[in-house]
């Protein structure tokens, strides 16, 4: 059954999926917290309103969840050249990925923090909290749970978004079930791909909701 499969290039096809999940999850969290939090704060009525500026990152982050990523893949290409120097391979394919991930991401802070009461912010500012520490004491502690599960739900799309990245050169298991499984009648290591990006789901959605289980203190 499996004399066809080559387990050096699935290895190596799973070592570049796990690279470009890992780094674009982290700078996806690094972008879309900070973020998603400003789309509150900025709102009418909040700790920071300026409607402006909540109007104009709303404006930027619709923009990239309204491109699909295929497309955003092709369209920062020139952007993945300027800055890691080639258009090829795992390194690269996460500058699309994150551009995609992190404006979903931040749209999941948003909801998450908007869903905190009202009282416990009015509560902090009665006490004499300033706006960043009620930033960083009372909305992300409360939001922590579904900040987590939203994170959860953003590194599982990106593994489906590196699968797509594959194709295109990003390298990973993408790339290789379609060029050594699909492209080359490998029905083995097509399978062996797709068994394994399901695996990764599985582990990541698992890790996630026992993380958000142990951090949720109601």
């Amino acid at each position: 059954m499996f004399d066809q499969l080559d387990t050096t290039l699935l290895w190596q096809a799973t070592g570049e999926t796990l690279y470009m999940v890992a780094i674009s999850t982290f700078f996806s969290a690094l972008i879309g917290i900070p973020l998603g939090v400003l789309l509150v704060i900025t709102d009418k009525g909040h700790l920071w309103e300026n409607v402006v500026i909540q109007r104009i990152l709303g404006l930027i982050v619709n923009l990239f969840r309204a491109v699909p990523f295929i497309v955003l893949v092709l369209f920062l290409f020139p952007l993945s050249k300027l800055l890691v120097g080639t258009t090829l391979g795992p390194t690269a394919a996460t500058i699309p990925l994150i551009a995609g991930a992190a404006p979903f991401y931040a749209r999941m802070v948003e909801t998450a923090i908007r869903e905190i009461d009202r009282g416990v912010i009015e509560a902090a500012q009665a006490m004499g909290a300033t706006r960043m520490q009620i930033v960083r004491m009372v909305l992300l502690p409360e939001a922590k749970p579904a900040i987590i599960s939203g994170l959860t739900v953003t590194c599982v799309a990106l593994i489906s978004f590196s699968a797509m990245a594959g194709i295109v050169g990003g390298g990973g298991l993408g790339d290789a079930a379609y060029r050594f499984g699909f492209q080359s009648f490998n029905d083995q290591m097509l399978y062996a791909c797709g068994l394994l990006l399901v695996v990764f789901v599985q582990l990541v959605q698992w890790c996630g909701d026992w993380l958000a289980r142990r951090v949720d203190k109601r």
